[in-house]
C-alpha cells in the first residue's frame, strides 16, 4: 500500500453482447469489458476444450507408446518452478497409470545447472541410462542439450510452452503450441497444459493399439489430475483464455470436493485456506508460493515428492517443510527489497528521472528470489525491472518482470541482435524472462536496456494506471454480489478479477497485525450503511490518520469468513485521503 495512487481508467465493453436476462447486470457488464461476446465463451465444461490438434503430438504420442510397450526407461526433465513441478508430477503419475514400468524424473538445481535441458544436465541424466527423455515446461531453447543427448543415443521429446527462438532443437518430437505452424487455437497453455494434451494423445494411441485391454490396465481418467492443471496454470500466471479457464475451473471443483492430491490438500492446510471456498487467487498467492519456495531456496524435488505422494501424513510433513522454506523466502525477499529501494532512493535519478527500464544488481542477493524482487520493484515504480544476482565465476543471472505493453522477451531478443556479445543467454514470456551475462557487462547492459525500453514504449505506458469496473452503488454492496463475483471466474492473468473504485466516509480505522489497516466505511449514497474493509501491508508511517474523514479507494468486493460467519469485506488495493 506504499504505492502511489494510480490514475483511474474505466474498463469499457469491447462490444455489447446479447446476454440472457438471467445473467446479473453487474456480471454482464464485467464480462463484456473482458471481451466476452456471447455466453458460450463463458462455458467451463470439459466438452468445450479444443481437440488435441497440436503440431508434433502424433509423433510424441507414438514414441511414448512405443517406449511403454517395450518397457523402456523414461526420464522426465522438468523445471524448478510450480508449473515445472506440476508438469513433472502429472507426467510421472499418468505414465505410470498407463503402464509405464520405469518412469523417473530429474530437475536441474537452479544454482548448479541453471534452466532447461543443458548439456551438463544431459550428462547427469545419462547416469540413469534412460531410453527416452521427455522435457516438461522447458526444452524449446535447449538446442545444445538435445544435441548432447542425441550424441549419447538418447532421443528427446520436447514439451514446452515458452516462445521458440530462431533455431529449434533437433528433437525426436516437439510439442509446443507456440511453435510455427501449430494449429492449436490456444497459445496460452502452461507447461502442465501442454503435457496434459500429450498424455491425452498418448492414451488415444495406446487405446488404438489395444494396449489397455491386452495388459489388463484400466484406462486412466485424465480429469482426475485436473487439480495439478489448475495449480500449475494459475501459478505460472499465463493468460486465462477459455481453454485455461476450463482447466482451472474443473481443477478447482475437484479440489473443493476433496478429490485432489494429498499434497495439494496439505499445502492448503498449512496455508490456512478453506478448501471448500477455494478460488484461483488462493492457488496463486497461497499454494503456489509454498511449492515454489523449494525451487527458489533449495530443490524443487521436495515439492514434486509432495505432489506424488499418496500418503496424507507424508504430505503434511513435506508441506510443513515447504511452509518453513516459504517463511525464509519472505524474510530474504523483504531484506532484498529494502536494499533495492534504498539504493534507488540514493540514486534519486536526479538529472534524467527514473529510467524507462530498471536494472539492479547486488552480489549478496539470493539468486532464487530475484524474480520476486523484480516484481516488487516493478509495482513500486511501474517500470520493467531486471534484478541480478551472482551465479559464480564472472556470470550474473537476472530475472525480468515487465509492464503491460512491453514484451520483455522480444525486448531482450532485440538487444541480443543489436549487441550479440552482451547477453550470454535469455528466454521467457511477454511478462517475465530470465537471462545471464558477464558481471563486467552489467553497467553497459543496464544502459542499453533502459534505452531499448524507452524506444519500445511511450510515456503514457510508464504511468501507473488502474483499470476499474466502475463505481458500485450502495445497493450493489452486498454479500450476494460478492459471492456472485467470487463464483464468476476463474479470474486471473488476461481475465482480471473485478476491481472497483469510489469515495467513502471513513467511520473507523485501526492497525491489525502490525501492517494491515482495518476500516469501517460508509458509501456516499447511503450514509447508514457500513462495510468492513482491509488494506494489507500499509505504510505505518502514513496510516492510520485520525483527521481523515473521507477516502478514495480502489478495491475488490470480497467476503470474510470468521468464526463460521460470512460477511462482506472490501480488499483495498489503493487508498488515499479524499
Amino acid at each position: 500500500m506504499s504505492k502511489a495512487f494510480p490514475e483511474i481508467h474505466l474498463r469499457k465493453p469491447v462490444s455489447v453482447p446479447a446476454f440472457s436476462s438471467s445473467l446479473d447486470p453487474l456480471l454482464a457488464q464485467i464480462y463484456a469489458a473482458r471481451g466476452i461476446a456471447d455466453e458460450a465463451q463463458l462455458s467451463t465444461e470439459l466438452s468445450q476444450l479444443p481437440a488435441p490438434d497440436m503440431k508434433g503430438l502424433p509423433e510424441a504420442a507414438g514414441l511414448l507408446a512405443d517406449a511403454i510397450i517395450a518397457k523402456q526407461k523414461l526420464l522426465i526433465v522438468g523445471d524448478f518452478d510450480c508449473d515445472g513441478a506440476t508438469s513433472t508430477a502429472l507426467g510421472v503419475l499418468v505414465l505410470r497409470a498407463m503402464g509405464a514400468e520405469q518412469v523417473s524424473f530429474l530437475v536441474p538445481n537452479r544454482f548448479e545447472y541453471g534452466y532447461g535441458l543443458t548439456p551438463e544436465i544431459v550428462a547427469v541424466a545419462a547416469n540413469q541410462s534412460p531410453d527416452l527423455i521427455i522435457t516438461v515446461d522447458n526444452g524449446i531453447s535447449s538446442v545444445d542439450g538435445v544435441l548432447a543427448a542425441a550424441e549419447l543415443g538418447i532421443p528427446v521429446i520436447v514439451t514446452d510452452h515458452h516462445l521458440p527462438g530462431d533455431h529449434l532443437p533437433a528433437a525426436a518430437a516437439i510439442v509446443n503450441p507456440n511453435q510455427g505452424g501449430c494449429p492449436f487455437p490456444s497459445k496460452a497453455l502452461a507447461g502442465v497444459g501442454v503435457m496434459f494434451y500429450v498424455l491425452l494423445a498418448l492414451r488415444s494411441t495406446l487405446r488404438e493399439r489395444n494396449w489397455f485391454v491386452e495388459s489388463g490396465i484400466a484406462e486412466p481418467n485424465l480429469a482426475d489430475y485436473l487439480d495439478l492443471l489448475a495449480l500449475g496454470t494459475v501459478a505460472d500466471v499465463v493468460p486465462l483464455d477459455q481453454t485455461n479457464r476450463i482447466l482451472v475451473e474443473q481443477g478447482l471443483r475437484r479440489i473443493r470436493a476433496g478429490r485432489c492430491r494429498p499434497g495439494i490438500s496439505a499445502l492448503l492446510q498449512v496455508a490456512g485456506k478453506d478448501r471448500g471456498r477455494l478460488v484461483a487467487s488462493d492457488l496463486g498467492f497461497a499454494v503456489g508460493p509454498r511449492l515454489n519456495a523449494a525451487g527458489r531456496l533449495d530443490d524443487i524435488t521436495t515439492g514434486i515428492h509432495l505432489l506424488l505422494t499418496d500418503s496424507s501424513d507424508m504430505a503434511l510433513e513435506l508441506a510443513a517443510e515447504l511452509n518453513d522454506l516459504n517463511r525464509e523466502r519472505r524474510a530474504i525477499e523483504q531484506s532484498m527489497k529494502e536494499e533495492a529501494v534504498a539504493e534507488l532512493k540514493k540514486l534519486k535519478f536526479a538529472s534524467e528521472g527514473i529510467p524507462a527500464g530498471i536494472c539492479l544488481y547486488e552480489g549478496s542477493w539470493h539468486q532464487g528470489v530475484v524474480g520476486i524482487l523484480a516484481s516488487r520493484i516493478k509495482e513500486l515504480y511501474h517500470r520493467p525491472v531486471i534484478a541480478f544476482a551472482d551465479a559464480g565465476e564472472d556470470e550474473i543471472k537476472g530475472s525480468a518482470r515487465s509492464i503491460e505493453g512491453l514484451h520483455i522477451r522480444d525486448a531482450l531478443d532485440l538487444i541480443a541482435k543489436r549487441e550479440p556479445d552482451l547477453l550470454n543467454k535469455f528466454g521467457g514470456h511477454a511478462m517475465a524472462a530470465g537471462l545471464s551475462l558477464s558481471r563486467h557487462n552489467f553497467e553497459r547492459f543496464a544502459e542499453v536496456f533502459a534505452k531499448t525500453v524507452a524506444e519500445l514504449v511511450d510515456e503514457a505506458q510508464l504511468q501507473a494506471r488502474q483499470l476499474s469496473d466502475g463505481e458500485l452503488k450502495a445497493d450493489q454492496l452486498t454479500l450476494e454480489h460478492a459471492e456472485l463475483l467470487r463464483s464468476g471466474g476463474p479470474w486471473g492473468q488476461g481475465f482480471p478479477e473485478p476491481v472497483f473504485h469510489g469515495r467513502f466516509r471513513l467511520v473507523q480505522q485501526r492497525i491489525v497485525g502490525q501492517q494491515h489497516l482495518k476500516m469501517v466505511l460508509s458509501p456516499e449514497d447511503n450514509p447508514q450503511q457500513v462495510v468492513d474493509a482491509i488494506a494489507f501491508f500499509i505504510d505505518p508511517a502514513v496510516w492510520p490518520q485520525p483527521a481523515v474523514e473521507w477516502v478514495e479507494l480502489v478495491y475488490k468486493l470480497d467476503t470474510n469468513l470468521w468464526q463460521q460467519r460470512l460477511s462482506l469485506q472490501f480488499l483495498v488495493e489503493h487508498l488515499r485521503p479524499a
